[in-house]
Order: structure tokens, then C-alpha cells, then sequence
């Protein structure tokens, strides 16, 4: 399956690009950076540091540095730089070309997927050619994890809505899903090899900060809607026209654009599958 995976690279997004780059299901045309967990330079950074524990050679686009219409607010859950614990050094290259290779390297067999704010996406709308777009983002009957709205959606729901309303087919992974999945310390200790150490230094601080919010464990946001796409059978789906409002909230509305949305999920069979795929991980040693 060919993909372009966009992301705010942070805690659970690095989950996401394990989970996707170890499954051997994806081409993966390119990684495209956003601005939203954290500085579009920290996304950046973090994604490529991914990639070199994978001895991965994916390309990396930087994209949109803030919102469309307003300033950008990081999330705290992913700590300073996005990782956790983990500290990178030293500047980073900023391509600053993300929309220009989102619309050079989508066509109708190619499925991208959002993990961060939509920022990037909107930008490419105009020109934008898709097979579908895999959204991680929307709460419609769980509470938001951000004033009352899902994080995502809240960072930039102007670019939501423009996303939304695209006439290009959509799938929602919403946080009435992704709060079905939460995995404890105790599940990342399961980790083997050399992958171990800098996967527990990055799920440390996001699931204390977690528990310290309520929730039973690190939650699987962004895995989740890679594991979509590897496992269509784990969840229950649904359509719903939904609607994203200036405030970031996605409410079921008639007025709204006809999306398929993720509604349950085999949550044990997730866990299984996820630490099998991460456990099959050669990675290649590179230190912070």
C-alpha cells in the first residue's frame, strides 16, 4: 500500500512510524512534518532520529511551522522535545517543502495518513489527488483531551474543516476509540532488544503524564490508526457526517461531510500485535 504518513512527530507518533515501517505493508513514499505536539523543528528532528533506529531511509519533507489562522499550542504529555526523556542535540534541516511533495507524491492509489494537526493537508487540498485520507484526530462522544475538544482538531480546526469537507474519501480515529487502548509500563517492559531503552525513555514521562490525567496507561493514539490500515477487521466502523467547529469540537450534524469513523476496537488483539510488530524490530544503534 502505498502512503505518505504527516505527522507532529511525538511520543506515540514514533509508536505509529514503528508500527507502520517494521509491519512491511506500507511503501512509504515520504514523512511529511508538522507543527502541533511540538516546534516544527523538534517534529522534524525527532522523525529523523526514528528513522536512523530504524535504519530507515524514508525521505522527510518539514511542513507548516503553526496553525492557519492562529499561534500553535504544543502538547505538555510528550515533554520537551516530543520524546520524553530523550534530549537530541544540534540543528536540523527545514525542506520547508512539504505541501509541494504531499501533491507531487499522492495520486488516487496512494492513502495518506494524519497523525498531527491538519495543517499540511489543508494547504494541499486545492491540488490535492488521494486514494483517502486516514485521520487521527475528533471526539464526538468521549470527552476531548483539550478543552473539551480532541488535541488534533483543537490545534488547527480551521484546517480541520477544510479537510473535512474535501471530496476525497475519510476515515476518523477518534478519541472514542484510541481511549479504548492504553498500555502500562509494565506492557512497554515486554519490549525486547535494542529498541527497549529508548522506547521506555520516550513512554516514561507520556504515561505518567497520562495516569496523572486519568487515563489507565500511555494511550495509543496515532498506533491506532496505523493498525487501521494494517487490521480493518479489529475495529467497528461506522458512517456519521460530521462537523469540525471553530472551538475544534466534531460533532454529528447534518450539515456535515459523510465520513467513515472507528467506533470500537479489539483492544487485547491491538496489544498482541503491536508488541509482536515492534518486537521484530532490528534496530540500528544510534545514540541521542
Amino acid at each position: 500500500m502505498n502512503v505518505i504518513i504527516d505527522t507532529d512527530l511525538g511520543v506515540d507518533d514514533a509508536l505509529a512510524l514503528m508500527l507502520a515501517i517494521k509491519s512491511g505493508k506500507f511503501n512509504i513514499k515520504a514523512i511529511t512534518t508538522v507543527a502541533g505536539n511540538t516546534t516544527i523543528e523538534n517534529a522534524t528532528r525527532n522523525t529523523k532520529y526514528i528513522l536512523g533506529l530504524l535504519n530507515s531511509k524514508i525521505p522527510v519533507y518539514s511542513g507548516e511551522a503553526k496553525p492557519l489562522q492562529r499561534e500553535l499550542i504544543k502538547a505538555k504529555v510528550h515533554g520537551e522535545q516530543g520524546l520524553g526523556e530523550i534530549k537530541l542535540t544540534g540543528q536540523t534541516e527545514l525542506t520547508n517543502n512539504a505541501l509541494q511533495k504531499i501533491t507531487e507524491l499522492s495520486d488516487e492509489e496512494t492513502t495518506i495518513i494524519t497523525l498531527g494537526p491538519l495543517t499540511n493537508i489543508a494547504k494541499a487540498i486545492p491540488k490535492l489527488t488521494a486514494k483517502q485520507i486516514i485521520i487521527m484526530g475528533g471526539a464526538l462522544k468521549a470527552p476531548g483531551n483539550k478543552n473539551g475538544a480532541e488535541f488534533n482538531i483543537y490545534v488547527d480546526p480551521e484546517a480541520a474543516d477544510i479537510v473535512f469537507k474535501a471530496p476525497i474519501k475519510k476515515t476518523l480515529m477518534p478519541l472514542d476509540v484510541c481511549n479504548k487502548v492504553a498500555l502500562s509500563m509494565k506492557d512497554f517492559e515486554q519490549i525486547t532488544g535494542i529498541l527497549k531503552e529508548p522506547i521506555l525513555k520516550m513512554v516514561k514521562l507520556y504515561t505518567e503524564k497520562l495516569q496523572e490525567e486519568g487515563y489507565k496507561g500511555a494511550i495509543m493514539y496515532d498506533p491506532l490508526t496505523i493498525y487501521y490500515l494494517l487490521k480493518p477487521e479489529a475495529f467497528k466502523t461506522a458512517v456519521h457526517k460530521i462537523a469540525a467547529d471553530k472551538t475544534g469540537k466534531t460533532t454529528i450534524t447534518q450539515t456535515g461531510t459523510e465520513i467513515t469513523t472507528a467506533e470500537d476496537i479489539d483492544a487485547e488483539e491491538f496489544k498482541k500485535d503491536f508488541l509482536k510488530t515492534i518486537n521484530q524490530i532490528q534496530a540500528h544503534h544510534l545514540q541521542p
